[in-house]
């Protein structure tokens, strides 16, 4: 594995340059914001932020997604093409490790032995991501030690950066991360440079002041679909979503066809298991009939149903959630409530 040294002051024209070669996606100001965006001419990528408030799934998994194009003939219809074209290199730069773990969770659904989504897959491919550590946890909401991440994890990285005060640790994880070598300088890293990140990787856990019990829940999870905690934690709830468009693993989504005269296409589109039609049968029918068990469905996928399926809590703990719910529902404090029954 190739390590860097490189000087704070000559990390944006870094940035700078890998921009002018290939679709650079990074952290920029927006407004009262920090998102992800596909950076263009004029502007700026941040290096210095908390974390941003959406997640950067949506560049691999969009949130509205052209699959395929078709026209209607004289008898039946004729395939025109694919959707968008996804052929060009990406580097997502900036992404936090929790985001950047997001990433091989999501890896075990979209690209697992059985079933493959190729619009993910290629996505994927093509995409670079350097991620940032975090030398103190960006705000109070997080929790990522609790779901078995922490804030200098290096899992889902290509490359990852680490702030060591005047300059910063470049590790070159993987092939595709090896391939951003040339933009980075030939200052190697030396064991002082490793040694100071053990540390700062040290400090950064111990910082994270919330826990949750997210693995020892599963078991009452298992044996209490039933109970009557699940009438107390939705009351709140307004079936607005957000928890879901907000999270880095949620992955629920819709398929529509869109016609105009005789030409139509097949879009993907988010969906959430928070919404009351998310499980509304043609027929009328729904299974899910009030925010109980929707909110039941949501929080058992991600702390018992992915760990049956795949192994990992599908939570990364990033705290989007909870800082984003309009009505304070908090995730974290369902866990304990759990715990303690």
């Amino acid at each position: 594995m190739e390590k860097r040294l490189i000087k704070k002051d000559v990390l944006a024209g870094i940035v700078g340059k890998i921009a002018g070669d290939v679709n650079l996606v990074a952290p920029v100001k927006e407004e009262d914001n920090v998102l992800f965006e596909l950076v263009k001419d004029g502007v700026t990528a941040l290096s210095s932020y908390r974390n941003t408030k959406n997640a950067p799934k949506a560049f691999f998994f969009p949130r509205s997604e052209t699959l395929m194009r078709y026209t209607r003939k004289e008898k039946g219809y004729e395939f025109t093409g694919l959707g968008e074209d996804v052929s060009g290199q990406t580097v997502i730069f900036g992404v936090r490790p929790c985001d950047a773990r997001s990433f091989v969770i999501l890896d075990l659904l979209f690209d697992q032995d059985k079933y493959k989504d190729p619009y993910y897959i290629e996505k994927r491919a093509n995409t670079t991501v350097v991620a940032v550590g975090c030398t103190k946890p960006p705000y109070s909401t997080c929790f990522c030690t609790s779901v078995d991440g922490s804030p200098m994890s290096t899992e889902g990285a290509d490359v990852f950066l680490t702030d060591l005060g005047e300059s910063y640790l470049a590790e070159f994880l993987t092939d595709k991360g090896e391939k951003l070598l040339k933009y980075f300088g030939d200052a190697k890293a030396d064991a002082g440079a490793e040694k100071k990140k053990e540390e700062i990787a040290q400090a950064a856990a111990k910082e994270i002041k919330k826990t949750i019990p997210a693995h020892e829940i599963k078991a009452w999870l298992d044996a209490n679909f039933e109970h009557p905690f699940w009438e107390t934690v939705h009351k709140k709830c307004l079936a607005c979503g957000t928890c879901t468009f907000m999270c880095p693993t949620c992955h629920c989504f819709d398929i529509q066809d869109e016609v105009k005269a005789a030409d139509g296409k097949r879009i993907r589109n988010w969906d959430s298991c928070m919404f009351p039609l998310f499980t509304r049968e043609t027929s009328g029918h729904n299974p899910r009939t009030s925010q109980k068990e929707r909110w039941r469905q949501r929080f058992m996928h991600k702390f018992r149903y992915y760990v049956d399926m795949f192994g990992p809590i599908a939570c990364v703990g990033c705290g989007r959630c909870v800082m984003s719910c309009p009505v304070n529902i908090d995730i974290r404090k369902i866990a304990e409530d759990i715990s303690k029954l």
